[in-house]
């Protein structure tokens, strides 16, 4: 009996010490998503800020400095 209970605290200590970990890499990777998505919404910015540039029509460009 004694061995028996033993041998559930250690499976308790084990299934803690693992439940700890994966919860580390759940963390790391909700870090990792709330960067990407962040990058993602610039390159997005970038984007568009892009085609609004090449939508303009050359006559509302403004003149070159040399002019």
């Amino acid at each position: 009996m004694n061995n028996d209970i033993i041998d559930l605290q250690t499976r308790l200590a084990f299934q803690d010490g693992l439940l700890e970990e994966l919860n580390q890499v759940v963390i790391n990777q909700q870090k990792q998503i709330d960067r990407l998505e962040q990058r993602m919404a610039a390159f997005k910015a970038q984007m568009e800020s892009m085609q609004q540039m090449q939508l303009m029509r050359p006559s509302d460009e403004p003149p070159p400095p040399h002019y």
